[in-house]
Order: C-alpha cells, then sequence, then structure tokens
C-alpha cells in the first residue's frame, strides 16, 4: 500500500478479559483481521501503554474510515470473545499427580475444550469453543470427574462461577474485569472506540449443584478424622501389620490371630485406596490404586497376607503424605490472599466509617493508622511514615512515605509514581498515621493480580513434567502388557501357577510409577512456592526450569545495571582556578534548568560543597539546544555545555591541558560539561548514570551461580557501556542500540548460546524480554505491564533479588533431576530384580520409599535459603506465612 494509517487500540477493549498477548485467541485476531483487504498488518505493541498490551493495526485510510476500522477490529474481538470461552477453576485443597493428569486427560477428550490444564494443587485452566461446548456442561463434567458436593461462600479478589466440590471445596472461575480505553495515532477527538460487551471469560453467577451419585474423588479425604482420615488410616494399618507380625513371629496366641491383624490392616490400609479406584472405573479410568488393590488382593490369594498388608500400609502412607505436601506449598501460596484486610477506614464527609475493601472506589481517601495493614494501592496524600512493605516487594528496610505533590497526577501514572508517594495493598504501615488516595480498585490491586497469576502458574506444565507425561503414556501400557507375559510364564517355565502369578504382581508393584508422577509438580509447586515467599513471581514450572539451566543472562544499562539518574562524578578545575569557584558558578547557572543533566550537577554541587555555597545571582539564563547553556554572572557571560559548544563561538579553542582531561573523562564514560566564564575556562565537569550499589556483587553471584555471560544491551554509546560494564563486572557490552537492534541482539544470543534471559524493566524492553528464553523484570510491584509481560518479575526494584531466583531455579532443576534418577532408577533396578525373584514385600518397600524420598526432596525447596551475600537485601517476600 502507498499509504497506510495506523490505529492502536487497547488489546483488553477488543477481547475482554485477555491482557496477556500470549493467549491463542489473540492469534486468531489478528489471522482474522489480516485476512481482510486494505489490512496490511496487525500486531501487539506490549511495550507501549502502561495499562496493558496494545493491538497495532495497519489499514489504507483510502479504504477505510477510522469509525470503519474501529468497527471491524470489534466486531472480530466480539466475534472471538463470543465463540472462544476461559475458565479457571480451584479447589480448595490438592489432588494427586496422576489424578490431575487423568481428569486433564478427561476434559481435553471433552468435544469443544481446545486446551485443559490441570496442577496437581487444584486449579484447572480451560480454554473451550461456546460453539460445540457450553459453560455447564463442563462444570456438569467436571463434578463427574470428582468435584461433587454443596455450595459454600469464597472470597475472591475477582468475580466469580462458584462450583461445589465433594468435601466442601469450591471451584472459582476467575475471570478479569477490563476497564480499558482506546487511543488512535493522528486522529485527534476521534480516540474513544464503543465498549465491547461481550465477556471473553466466564462471568455466569450460578451455582452449579449435581445431586445423586457421581464418580468422584474425595480429593479432601475427609473422614472422621477430618482431612488427615487418611494419614490416620494409613497408620492404623500399619499398626495393625505390625501386630501381626509381632504376633506371628513369636507364635503368640493361635494361628489365625495373626492374619486376622493382617485382614484388619488391608481393611485400614485399602480403605481410601478402595474409593478412589471405585470411583476410577466408575469414571472408566485404570489407575495406580487399581493396581495396588489387584497387586495386595494376588498376595492374598498366595496367602502372603503381611506382604499385602505392607503393600497397601505403604501405599497408603505415600498418597497421604502427597497429599499433605502438595497441600502445604499450595498453602504457601493462598497465605497471600490473606495478607490484604477486608475492610478500610474510608473519610468521607469530614468524619471516617468502615467499609468493605471491594466497595472502594478510584481516588477514594483512607484513613491508615499506625501498624494496620494498607487496604488498596494508593498514593500517601497526608502524614508521612515508614511502611513494611516486605510481604509484597520482599525489601527487607522499610521505605519511607510522605504526601506527593500532585495526587491527581500521582493516579493518572501510577506505574511511574516515586516510590516514597506510592503504597500497596497488604503493606504494613509504620509508626505514623497517614490518608492514601486508593489508585486502583481491589480486584486490580498488586497483590491480587499476584494472587491471580500465581493461580495460574500453578497449572502450567513444565518441559520436564510434559516430558514425564508422555514417558508415562508408552511406559504403563508396556509394563502392562510385560505383567500379562508373566502370568504365563508358567507355561513355558516348569513352575506352578501361583509361582508366576506372584512374579507378575510383584513387577506390577515395582513397575508403577508413582514416585514418576508426583516427582516434577511437586518440586516445581514448591519452587514456585518459595519464590513468592522471597519477593520473586515465577510464571510456572518453564520459566522456572529454564532459568535453571540457562548460563547467559542480557541486562538492559538503564533502571537495571545503574540507578536511572545521572549523577556528578567528577570535577576537575583548570590550574589557577579553585574547585570551589567552578562548582558555584555551575550550581548557580543549572539551577535555572530542569534538565536531567542540569538536576545532577545541581544535587552534586551542593553535596560537595555544603557550607562552601555561595549566593550568586545568574541572569539572562538561555538554553543552547543540543549544546548547553549560557547565563550572565557578574556582568559576565558563562557557558556551560558540550565541548562541540566552544569549537562553535568565536575565540573559545579548548586549552590541551583541558581537553585531554576531558578526553579522559569521555573515555571513562562520562557525560561531559565545560565551564568557561568570560574569558577564562574553569573546568569540566563528569557526569554519568552509575551503577546500582551492590551491581558488581550480583554479577560475582550470578557468576558463582554458573552464569558464563553477563550480557549489558544499552542504547548508550559504545564507551558508557564499556564503563558500565567494567565497574560491575560483566563479560560483555554492545552500546549505540536501537530497541529493535536489542530484539536482534537477543536473537543472536539464543542462536549462538541456546537459553538466555534478558533482565529490563518490562516496559521498555518487553519486544527484547519476549524474544529471550526468560523475561526477568525489576520492580513489577508498581508495574502492570512488567507483570504482564514478565516471566519472572522482581518485585522490588532490586537487582539483588536475581541471584536469590537463579539460585532457587538452579536448585529446582537439580532437585527435578535428582527425583527423576530416584524414580526412573528405582524402577529400572527392581523390575529385572523382582522378575529374578525379588519378593513382594521387598519391592514395595523400595517402591513406596522413593515416593516418599522424592516428595520430602522437593518439599526442602521450601527452605531454600538465599546466598549470604544478598540475605541481607531480601530476607522476607510476597509471602509472609512460615512455609
Amino acid at each position: 500500500m502507498t499509504n497506510t494509517a495506523k490505529l492502536r487500540l487497547e488489546l483488553p477493549l477488543i477481547l475482554p478479559g485477555i491482557d496477556d498477548q500470549r493467549d491463542k485467541c489473540v492469534a486468531r485476531l489478528i489471522a482474522a483481521l489480516e485476512g481482510r483487504p486494505g489490512i496490511s498488518g496487525a500486531h501487539i505493541l506490549p511495550e507501549l501503554p502502561t495499562t496493558g498490551p496494545e493491538l497495532c493495526l495497519h489499514y489504507d485510510p483510502a479504504e477505510f474510515s477510522l469509525a470503519r476500522v474501529k468497527e471491524i477490529v470489534h466486531s472480530s474481538g466480539a466475534e472471538i470473545s463470543a465463540r472462544y470461552g476461559h475458565l479457571t477453576l480451584k479447589t480448595n485443597s490438592p489432588m494427586h499427580a496422576r489424578a490431575a493428569r487423568s481428569i486433564a486427560d478427561s476434559l481435553r477428550a471433552t468435544p469443544g475444550v481446545m486446551e485443559a490444564e490441570v496442577a496437581p494443587s487444584g486449579v484447572v485452566r480451560l480454554e473451550y469453543d461456546r460453539s460445540v461446548v457450553s459453560e455447564r456442561d463442563l462444570l456438569d463434567k467436571a463434578s463427574l470427574l470428582g468435584v461433587v458436593g454443596t455450595k459454600i461462600p469464597v472470597r475472591v479478589h475477582e468475580p466469580s462461577t462458584v462450583l461445589p466440590t465433594s468435601a466442601g471445596g469450591i471451584l472459582a472461575a476467575r475471570t478479569s474485569a477490563a476497564e480499558t480505553s482506546a487511543r488512535s495515532e493522528g486522529a485527534p477527538g476521534d480516540s474513544e472506540a464503543p465498549h465491547d460487551d461481550h465477556d471473553h471469560g466466564s462471568h455466569a453467577d450460578h451455582a452449579h449443584e449435581k445431586k445423586g451419585s457421581h464418580a468422584g474423588h474425595d480429593h479432601d479425604h475427609g473422614g472422621p478424622f477430618g482431612e488427615k482420615s487418611e494419614l490416620a488410616f494409613s497408620l492404623i494399618g500399619g499398626a495393625l501389620l505390625a501386630s501381626g507380625w509381632l504376633l506371628g513371629r513369636n507364635e503368640i496366641g493361635p494361628v489365625w490371630t495373626a492374619t486376622a491383624f493382617y485382614v484388619a490392616a488391608y481393611l485400614a490400609g485399602g480403605y481410601f485406596t478402595v474409593k478412589e479406584a471405585i470411583d476410577n472405573l466408575r469414571a472408566r479410568r485404570f489407575e495406580i490404586d487399581t493396581l495396588m488393590l489387584v497387586a495386595a488382593a494376588g498376595a492374598a490369594a498366595l496367602g502372603e497376607w503381611a506382604e499385602g498388608a505392607l503393600l497397601l500400609f505403604l501405599f497408603s502412607l505415600g498418597h497421604s503424605l502427597e497429599h499433605y505436601a502438595m497441600g502445604r506449598a499450595r498453602r504457601a501460596i493462598e497465605a497471600l490472599a490473606k495478607l490484604a484486610p477486608e475492610t478500610a477506614t474510608l473519610r468521607r464527609d469530614g468524619g471516617t466509617t468502615e467499609v468493605a475493601v471491594s466497595a472502594l472506589q478510584i481516588a477514594d481517601i483512607i484513613l491508615v493508622r499506625p501498624n494496620e495493614r494498607i487496604a488498596a494501592d494508593g498514593v500517601v496524600v497526608v502524614g508521612t511514615s515508614s511502611v513494611n512493605q516486605a510481604p509484597v516487594t520482599g525489601e527487607s528496610v522499610p521505605v519511607d512515605k510522605q504526601p506527593v505533590a500532585n495526587a491527581s497526577a500521582a493516579l493518572a501514572a501510577f506505574d511511574r509514581t516515586s516510590p516514597e508517594n506510592r503504597v500497596f495493598a497488604g503493606t504494613i504501615n509504620g509508626a505514623g498515621a497517614i490518608e492514601v488516595m486508593v489508585a486502583r480498585r481491589s480486584e486490580q490491586s498488586t497483590m491480587a493480580r499476584v494472587v491471580k497469576m500465581v493461580t495460574e502458574a500453578e497449572a502450567q506444565r513444565s518441559p520436564t513434567q510434559q516430558f514425564t507425561e508422555r514417558f508415562e503414556r508408552i511406559f504403563v501400557p508396556t509394563i502392562l502388557a510385560l505383567v500379562t507375559l508373566l502370568l504365563f510364564a508358567w507355561v513355558v517355565i516348569d513352575e506352578p501357577f501361583s509361582t508366576s502369578f506372584y512374579r507378575a504382581m510383584a513387577v506390577l508393584v515395582a513397575a508403577s510409577p508413582c514416585a514418576l508422577a508426583i516427582s516434577v509438580p511437586s518440586a516445581v509447586l514448591s519452587g514456585v512456592a518459595r519464590a513468592g515467599h522471597g519477593g520473586v513471581l515465577v510464571k510456572g514450572g518453564g520459566p522456572l526450569e529454564n532459568l535453571g539451566t540457562l548460563t547467559s543472562i542480557a541486562f538492559d544499562k538503564t533502571g537495571t545495571l545503574t540507578e536511572g539518574k545521572p549523577r556528578l562524578t567528577d570535577i576537575v578545575a583548570v590550574a589557577g582556578v579553585d574547585e570551589k569557584e567552578l562548582l558555584n558558578v555551575a550550581l548557580a547557572v543549572e539551577a535555572q534548568s530542569d534538565h536531567p543533566l542540569a538536576i545532577a550537577v545541581v544535587s552534586g554541587a551542593r553535596e560537595r560543597l555544603g557550607t562552601g555555597v555561595v549566593t550568586i545571582i545568574a541572569s539572562n539564563v538561555k538554553s543552547i539546544t543540543g549544546r548547553g547553556i549560557q547565563a550572565q554572572v557578574d556582568d559576565e557571560v558563562v557557558h556551560i555545555g558540550k565541548p562541540v559548544l566552544f569549537s562553535e563561538l568565536p575565540d573559545s579553542a579548548l586549552p590541551a591541558t583541558l581537553a585531554a582531561e576531558n578526553q579522559r573523562l569521555v573515555d571513562g564514560g562520562r557525560s561531559t560539561m565545560i565551564v568557561r566564564k568570560g574569558q577564562r575556562f574553569l573546568g569540566v565537569l563528569g557526569v554519568m548514570d552509575t551503577p546500582r550499589p551492590g551491581a558488581a556483587q550480583v554479577m560475582h553471584e550470578l557468576r558463582a551461580l554458573g552464569i558464563e555471560r553477563l550480557i549489558m544491551i544499552s542504547g548508550d554509546n559504545q564507551q558508557v557501556a564499556d564503563a558500565i560494564a567494567t565497574s560491575v563486572g560483566l563479560t560483555e557490552a554492545q552500546g549505540d542500540l536501537m530497541p529493535e537492534q536489542k530484539v536482534d541482539a537477543i536473537k543472536a544470543l539464543r542462536a549462538k548460546h541456546g537459553k538466555v534471559a534478558m533482565v529490563g524493566d518490562g516496559v521498555n524492553d518487553a519486544p527484547a524480554m519476549a524474544n529471550s528464553t526468560v523475561g526477568i523484570a525489576m520492580g513489577a510491584a508498581g508495574s502492570d505491564v512488567a507483570l504482564e509481560t514478565a516471566d519472572v518479575a522482581l518485585m522490588a526494584d532490586d537487582l539483588g533479588q536475581l541471584p536469590f531466583a537463579v539460585g532457587l531455579s538452579r536448585s529446582t532443576s537439580r532437585i527435578i533431576k535428582q527425583n527423576l534418577w530416584v524414580s526412573l532408577g528405582v524402577v529400572a533396578v527392581l523390575i529385572p530384580a523382582t522378575i529374578l525373584g525379588l519378593n513382594i514385600g521387598t519391592a514395595v518397600l523400595f517402591h513406596e520409599g522413593s515416593t516418599l524420598l522424592v516428595v520430602v526432596n522437593a518439599l526442602r525447596l521450601l527452605a531454600y535459603k538465599k546466598a549470604p551475600a544478598s540475605q541481607a537485601s531480601v530476607p522476607n517476600g510476597v509471602l509472609a506465612a512460615d512455609a
């Protein structure tokens, strides 16, 4: 097209409830739009807005009016929203990994379900085609898969559909309310677009209750001992087994007494296993529970009551401890939702009243008393205090807060508001009473968004978990075929049927992949929970594993490795000039300018001079665009600017010594300013965006963790990039890069080194982060865009959290590998051992022992400790509850 116009619309306006550019419906929308004549392209610009990603549309204005283009876009979005639904369900207790996988397979097999992910922690994510299957049909299907019960209220941060579960649990279908606006390029007065009423998520407000008897898993394992009933039954079975063994070994009482105890141990140890096996068979699923019962029944048929009771005892114990392990990791995550208070003190009509947090509106004023938790994200308008932000950002030291100068402007740009004026829901006020103007509704607060994202992350399967599931699909049928063959070994080998049957049952026990099923999800969930406890949001097992195996990390410079604001670093006076005169003249002139470099000079000069500041009047101040500044001081003209300025002024050639000093500072990465008063050159000032305190220590820690390449990609000139890289200990620096060249640099690094992480602020760095293996955003607590675009979000604006995130990911990867070696290694040893004659009892001990071992190994991640060097910076984190 010879003439192309652009239109930008915020994505949630077109697809309500969708603010993640990776959602499949975004790809459907782009495909639908690009297929229309007159539209040359459509793509997502996640880096531009502060409220979410935007759709950028290129169209021919000769063929379409702006209004018509908007109609087409919203029509396409409405069509997709009307057809494709998203549902996130959450039970209030976890399930076993094998049950989660089985439920996911059953849901995927449902016509119309396009995607289904089920986490052992109880989170279910569904994407479905409304033209094929309805939401009610999916809720019915979920009931058939084990969620039957009565409706119980649940407090969530956003609108929800409530679905009862078997033991009093609840499934909440999470959706997000879209508060959106539209902007167009080059179309003044036409930036408003009609709001789309179609909801991309599920906002049904009905409670679904299915009566009657359905197959289902009693995931809460309810009984006379509550949720610990299975553990109690298992221990009772173990006690009965031990009693029977002692009676038989010491020949106490009649012969049948020991057998009676074994039978009782069967009933206690097998009670919940039988329940779950029956539920599985009703749902036409053949799970490990059924295989264990077959093996136990076979042992009893052969008179090996002790071995069968041992099998059921250890299997039941492992089953209950798996449930405990997943529940513990999940409770660590759910503690986050309880940090924000339920009520707030609202200032209204000169007085105060207590209201529900959900009733707060933007621009409301709330009173926060000393030592209270803050109820909403907002800006301080009255009072000063120190706020403990550890529950959200992981910062160990309370942050001083003071009133903002312009509250309305701060609300409009909350992401960019200074940390000293901004507060978050769930953080703890210090000794001073403050008043806060609400910037976000409760369901859009940083805390609520993190809860939602962590919940969704629970359902994301890691690459290793996907591998183990594919492996099991091949392995289990193969083992069943082997067991079937072993059942007929007596036909080939001269041995009784009982011996062949016993051997087959032993192989069945040895080969059941219990440990393999729980090994990865338990480690991933524990890792995600511990990361949250350290002020780091990890969006699922994929980023967690990738960050644990990569060896290259790229950094943006400004605001990431550096403080993001220049500082006066060098003052060089020429011979015969007092440094105080140089600084006082520069201070007097630069105080009249609001340029960032001028602010740096003023701040640095005041700090350096202290009580030596002399009041000098600067008049007739003029800015010389792109060169510097000019003013009148003591009846003399003062010029402060780049060296090139003096080559353009008459009779202003730099003295050789001053030119040499200037070049030395430039070579060191400084931005320089020459100061001349009248005909005298006073000296040169060097200004630099200085590295963050502790950046060098962070790089040292990363190298110690096995990161081999630490690369800076920056838009600054190569000399500045090299200077910063040298000072903090990077291995490489690439300067003079435009945003699109940063993307090319990341792609080149991936092609050369495989996996590469990119660390930035999540806004201007979004394209580069999107093209990296793992995108890591700093300071995400105050940035919606950083939360949405990053794979890993460091909630505090603290580079010191990075070694913790990398170290935890590396520990998670190690534990996953250890668990895989243990689970597969035990199976690899036990299968030939049982074929060669190893008895069921020994096989059970090793088999269930490996299951317990991988669970305990995964739980070690909840106690992961940060390296001592970074411990002081962020000892607490997002999850304040004891993991």
